[in-house]
């Protein structure tokens, strides 16, 4: 068993830290206060190749795992940049899974290039306004009309639908009424985002300002067969094939974040003196922070472990949730208590910390809540009766 970083690892975080580097406190200070998507800071990632980085070689990425991205969205976060720089690459990193696994070859090929180039910005319209995390209720109807599907419905918190040129859309196709079981009956697509049919509105949101999210209001949006993933009817199946790795990478980010803040907090306790003396002499400031530390490495740890089963093609749902809800909890705590380690200058704005405290509640609430991954770890490895 060997917890180093190999020499390729450790380029990996040396590259993309590098990359970072270019892109100060200054400049995400500035990006949350104006708003505005990063998109130098999208560009530099692309140009440097990482958007490609899980997708394989043979699409112009560079096929490395999850284990490897992993690394990279944690060095994104750990920069300062903190979710909102996480958050503007987070959907090409993962998100176009489900093409690589069920697209013919014609659509990774024409699919995924463009993406890896940075040609194209894509995002995920799945979550409606009435059914949350209840994905088999999805009221967005596709129906098929000769070589093409006519869209209808709304979709709510779809992250870089200002910018974004695709998206990956997943629709009703059989009406829940007509199917067995809930989850079929659903159906994938990735196409145009065409917004003479699709009208956005922003949602005003406490953090992430750089990083959109939205309302999609969908009339009659028509979408070439040629768009739909695999097969008709089991997009439900496809998308979870995306969402482990999805909680891995948010897991990664949260560490990160949290890193991130108690770094400052440790540097202000050594330099800020109280009463003669610096307040990290006190064993007030310092239990706290010494116990940030541990639980940030506890989750780091899980993340690994979770990226690992993936990369090796284990079931990894429970660690996958255990990794999101521990890293989740260990970057909140981390970035609070870098907030009260700075006192009165934790409240402003040019010391960082309340930033990375507003996106620390990002991790927490998406893309599923805490109670529900206890839900699940309940049932699924305690063997203890569904609860919802």
């Amino acid at each position: 068993m060997d917890f180093a970083l190999t020499a390729n690892q450790e380029s990996i975080r040396e590259a993309v830290a590098k990359i970072c580097a270019r892109f100060d406190d200054a400049y995400w200070l500035k990006k949350d206060k104006d708003g505005g998507y990063p998109a130098d800071f999208h560009r530099a990632l692309a140009d440097a190749g990482w958007l490609g980085i899980c997708i394989p070689e043979a699409y112009g990425g560079s096929g490395l795992g999850i284990i490897d991205a992993a690394i990279m969205m944690r060095t994104i976060a750990e920069s300062g940049a903190g979710m909102s720089g996480a958050s503007a690459v987070h959907m090409n990193v993962f998100g176009l899974n489900p093409v690589v696994v069920f697209g013919t070859e014609e659509q990774c090929r024409r699919m995924l290039p463009p993406i890896v180039a940075g040609a194209e910005k894509s995002c995920f319209a799945v979550t409606e306004p009435n059914t949350g995390l209840n994905t088999t209720q999805l009221k967005t109807r596709a129906v098929r009309s000769g070589n093409k599907y006519v869209v209808n419905g709304q979709k709510v918190w779809i992250s870089t639908a200002q910018v974004a040129e695709k998206i990956l859309l997943l629709a009703r196709t059989t009406p829940l009424e007509e199917v067995k079981n809930p989850t079929h009956g659903l159906s994938l697509f990735y196409t145009d985002f065409d917004r003479s049919r699709i009208v956005v509105h922003e949602i005003e949101k406490m953090g992430r300002k750089p990083v959109d999210s939205n309302e999609l209001f969908i009339e009659n949006f028509e979408i070439p067969l040629h768009d739909r993933l695999g097969e008709e009817g089991r997009g439900f199946e496809y998308i979870l094939h995306g969402m482990n790795p999805e909680r891995i990478l948010i897991a990664a980010e949260a560490v990160g974040l949290g890193q991130v803040a108690l770094s400052r907090a440790a540097a202000y306790a050594k330099q800020r003196n109280v009463f003669n003396r610096p307040i990290g002499k006190n064993q007030a400031i310092q239990h706290p922070l010494a116990r940030n530390w541990m639980e940030l490495e506890a989750a780091w740890l899980m993340t690994l472990s979770a990226a690992w089963q993936y990369d090796q093609g284990m079931p990894c749902g429970p660690a996958a949730n255990a990794a999101k809800y521990l890293a989740a909890e260990a970057g909140f705590h981390a970035c609070e208590q870098a907030v009260m380690t700075h006192g009165g200058f934790g409240y402003a704005k040019e010391f960082h910390v309340e930033r990375y405290l507003r996106e620390s509640l990002i991790p927490r609430i998406a893309p599923i809540s805490p109670q529900l991954i206890l839900s699940f770890i309940a049932e699924k490895v305690l063997g203890l009766p569904k609860s919802y």
